[in-house]
């Protein structure tokens, strides 16, 4: 994310509106960051403090105080604890935005910035989503709830004009770091808000969906995150930039087999990526860096925020959610839900995403109506804003929905069967006298692309793209209802229920479920008037299930060649509303390149696999009788 990206969006502020009174054009995009620098600087002062941790551990802490803060006239304090660095670094160099958005700035907080243990300038050693320790027996064992409970001890003692009241929010890792700030939490801790958090990397999140390796995205990542730090220093190591080529599916092709990663280009001292290729299956060391389990008498309210087009923690959110909710917690629980791609809810307007339109500005409207309100009731006893437990955009109706519990009440699960014939229905195909299939061959070496961009890092565009490109080729199935005569509006989890065979052991499955507009549909989109609209797949949900964890993720078994097995998975969830005129679609098919790693289609540790080890597989979709494979939604009714 570029720093101008961040701040974006912000809103509107008396500064800005002179440029109004004046007859002058509304300041561009430079000019709101400089009028952001330049109150940061007149309001606050930086201080910068090393705190030790009760193992005498010590964490660089960047803080900025309102210089109005004292005694007479006190504030709350919100922290976020990051792993992507709180430069700039000295005290006379000043970030250009503060806090989850600068209406934080604007309304009065003390805001904090940390570097977790390990990273950039604060000492210790670092540990990717590092596992809670619930027994804690010395001061040596220690966790990210213990670093931010002695955090905040340190900052309500020491940092003059605080309220005694702490909030916490951040975004990716960041929001993993936030959800443990929540477990075991300081009394003075009163909210916090995981924003797209980390919860799990094998299940969902970010590393894995579902036991399959997200090659691309984790790579680039990782070249730079899990590079070793021998010391404090306020400078990251660089991304892996020598791609060679502008051809993501190029690059990672002639890559070949995940061992040539180390062979090539990490030499084995990438420990974040030695751990995942060490790792294949869901044991004690992945079961233990999921904070689920944990998050029991959660203590300060939560609000959870999450994107329905993130491209790397939808999981996280909705898990870290319901992990919550499941617990019957004491203090408020909220779920927001909004059409934004990973942190878009913090930068930009959210008023669209590639040709999509989303009929308003749904990011500057919840940093200014829910985010702050919830945040300065919790820690300035503002008024309650009267938040419902889940505050959902509903895609396609391009409206936010109230509803008093996930997924909605009024919601019932249904099954759209894939038929013989590329028939997609509510209704089960009429049994037959031999199970009726479709059939496709699935070549690693001539793997499905994730997107039609020639592009060399992942992006979020392929989680809204049009997917004609790939509804084309053979080894994609297509499923088509009839053109739909009324609304059939989905909110709640989707997954997939497949019934399969394949010639080889393992495979893996990628089912998306499509929205596909009418030929006429207007040329609306707020990119690119002239793009033709008619006929437009958008991909509403896609997912990825590795074949031999169909039992168990945490023992794989092999597919026996020929026999029918079931594959069935999380998509995770949804609120679309597919409108009266349009068709809903499902794709299936076996590879996702290079987003999702290669299957060999041969049961392999496959992080381990060699170039012989891949085969082309014919794999089979039943779509009839006891065999009859479908996708399930939750229909509001």
């Amino acid at each position: 994310m570029s720093m101008c990206e961040k701040f974006l969006g912000t809103g509107f502020y008396p500064v800005v509106l002179i440029f109004f009174v004046l007859g002058m054009a509304r300041p561009s995009f430079g000019q709101r960051v400089n009028e952001d620098s330049l109150f940061i600087r007149q309001h606050y002062n930086k201080i910068e403090r090393q705190i030790s941790m009760r193992d005498g551990i010590r964490l660089f802490t960047s803080i900025y105080v309102p210089k109005d803060a004292s005694e007479s006239k006190k504030y709350p304090i919100v922290l976020n604890r990051t792993p992507y660095s709180v430069a700039p670094y000295g005290e006379d160099l000043y970030k250009t935005s503060l806090g989850p958005s600068m209406h934080f700035a604007r309304n009065g907080y003390i805001i904090v910035y940390q570097d977790v243990r390990g990273k950039y300038m604060s000492e210790g050693e670092f540990e990717a989503v590092r596992p809670f320790n619930p027994r804690k027996k010395s001061p040596k064992d220690i966790d990210e709830s213990s670093d931010t409970y002695d955090t905040i001890e340190w900052l309500l003692k020491n940092i003059p004009g605080n309220n005694g009241k702490v909030g916490t929010w951040g975004i990716s890792a960041p929001g993993f770091y936030t959800t443990m700030t929540a477990i075991d939490a300081h009394p003075a801790l009163k909210i916090a808000s995981p924003q797209a958090p980390v919860n799990d990397w094998f299940m969902g999140d970010d590393r894995h969906h579902n036991g399959a390796f997200f090659l691309m995205g984790t790579f680039a990542f990782l070249s730079s995150y899990g590079a070793p730090r021998p010391q404090p220093d306020p400078k990251g190591t660089p991304a892996f930039s020598a791609y060679g080529t502008p051809d993501s599916y190029e690059f990672y092709k002639k890559l070949g087999p995940l061992k040539n990663v180390n062979e090539r280009y990490f030499k084995g001292e990438n420990k974040i990526w030695n751990s995942m290729m060490e790792h294949e299956s869901y044991d004690d060391f992945w079961k233990a860096r999921t904070p689920v389990p944990h998050l029991k008498n959660i203590k300060p309210a939560v609000l959870t925020v999450g994107g329905w087009f993130d491209q790397e923690d939808l999981y996280g959110p909705l898990k870290t959610f319901q992990g919550i909710e499941n617990n019957r917690p004491a203090s408020p629980n909220f779920l927001v839900m909004g059409p934004w791609i990973h942190g878009g809810w913090a930068r930009g307007t959210g008023e669209y995403l590639g040709d999509i339109g989303f009929g308003s500005k749904t990011s500057a409207y919840y940093q200014a109506e829910v985010e702050l309100p919830v945040f300065n009731h919790y820690l300035k006893d503002t008024p309650d804003p009267a938040l419902p437990k889940a505050f959902i955009f509903e895609t396609g109706a391009n409206e936010w929905r109230r509803y008093d519990q996930w997924p909605p009440r009024n919601s019932t699960e249904k099954k759209l069967y894939l038929h013989p014939g590329g028939k997609l229905s509510f209704s089960p195909a009429p049994a037959q006298a031999k199970p009726t299939f479709d059939q496709y061959t699935s070549d690693p070496d001539k793997p499905v692309p994730f997107t039609s961009e020639i592009r060399i890092l992942r992006g979020a565009d392929f989680m809204y793209e049009d997917q004609r490109f790939a509804a084309s080729r053979p080894d994609v199935l297509v499923y088509e209802s009839d053109v739909l005569e009324e609304d059939v509006v989905i909110s709640g989890n989707v997954f997939a229920n497949l019934f399969v065979s394949t010639t080889g052991t393992d495979a893996d499955f990628v089912v998306k479920l499509i929205d596909v507009y009418p030929g006429d549909a207007p040329n609306d989109s707020p990119t690119r008037p002239n793009m033709k609209m008619g006929g437009f797949q958008l991909l509403i949900r896609g997912e990825v299930m590795r074949a031999k964890f169909r039992k168990s993720f945490s023992n794989p078994v092999p597919m026996t060649p020929g026999k029918i097995e079931n594959v069935k998975f999380d998509m995770q969830d949804a609120a679309h509303r597919f409108k009266k005129g349009h068709k809903i679609m499902v794709q299936v098919q076996s590879t996702w390149f290079p987003l999702v790693d290669r299957n060999p289609q041969k049961f392999v540790n496959i992080y381990q696999a060699s170039e012989s080890d891949f085969q082309k597989a014919d794999h089979r979709v039943y779509t009839s009788g006891a065999s009859s494979s479908y996708i399930g939604v939750r229909v509001v009714e």
